[in-house]
C-alpha cells in the first residue's frame, strides 16, 4: 500500500455513508469486501467521482487504505489531491435515501507550492485560461510533460486549426503558465507545425 497515511486524507465518510455501504457490503456476501474511490478525467470539467466495490485483491498497489468502521476504503492514489475535502453522505428520504459524494476539488485539485507540475498546469488551465478561452469556442488541455520539462499541449474547439493558435499559445497560455509555475520551460502545441518530418510540404 501507499505511503500516505489515512492521516493525510481529508475525505470524510458521514456515519450514514457508513452504516449504508456496510449495509450494501454486507449483501455481497464477500469476506474482507470493501470500496474504492477513484476520480475520473480528473482535473477536467468531466470529473466523475467514483465509488466500486472493491474485493479483496482487487485495490491497487499504490492505493491509500483509509480504515472505517465496517470496512476499508481504498483511494487510488493519483485521485488523493482531487478528493480533498470530499465527503460521502447519505441522506434518508421517502425513496429510500440516497448515497452523494462532492468532491469540490475532482475538477480542479487544490495545488501548492510542492505540488507536481501537472497538477500545477491543469489547476491553471482550469481556473484561468480555458475560461478565458471559452468565449472563442476553445479550450486546451495538458497531453504530457515532455523529458526537457516543456508542456504539451492540445487545442480543442474554436482553437483548432485556427490561424491564431500560435499567437495565443505562445503569447498568452505560455506566459501565463510560466508566470504561474516558474520551473516550466515552456508550452508546445501537440501538433506542433515545427515538426515537419511527416508535413507534406517540405
Amino acid at each position: 500500500m501507499s505511503h500516505l497515511s489515512t492521516a493525510e486524507l481529508s475525505i470524510e465518510f458521514t456515519e450514514g455513508a457508513q452504516q449504508y455501504l456496510a449495509e450494501l457490503l454486507e449483501k455481497q456476501n464477500v469476506e474482507g469486501i470493501g470500496v474504492r474511490m477513484f476520480v475520473s478525467s480528473p482535473g477536467t470539467p468531466h470529473a466523475e467521482t467514483c465509488l466500486a466495490y472493491c474485493k479483496p485483491g482487487e485495490e491497487k498497489g499504490n492505493d491509500v487504505s483509509m480504515k472505517l468502521d465496517a470496512f476499508t476504503a481504498f483511494i487510488e492514489e493519483d485521485s488523493v489531491p482531487y478528493l480533498e475535502e470530499a465527503k460521502v453522505d447519505y441522506a434518508a428520504d421517502r425513496m429510500g435515501g440516497q448515497l452523494t459524494i462532492k468532491a469540490p476539488n475532482a475538477k480542479m485539485p487544490k495545488v501548492s507550492d510542492d505540488s507536481p507540475i501537472d497538477q500545477k498546469i491543469n489547476y491553471f488551465l482550469q481556473t484561468e485560461i480555458n475560461p478565458s478561452l471559452a468565449s472563442h469556442g476553445g479550450m486546451v488541455r495538458l497531453v504530457e510533460m515532455d523529458e526537457e520539462g516543456y508542456a504539451i499541449l492540445q487545442f480543442g474547439g474554436g482553437c483548432q486549426g485556427c490561424a491564431s493558435v500560435d499567437l495565443t499559445l505562445k503569447d498568452g497560455v505560455e506566459r501565463t503558465l510560466m508566470e504561474r509555475i516558474p520551473e516550466l520551460k515552456g508550452v508546445k502545441d501537440m501538433t506542433d507545425h515545427s515538426n515537419t518530418e511527416n508535413a507534406y510540404y517540405k
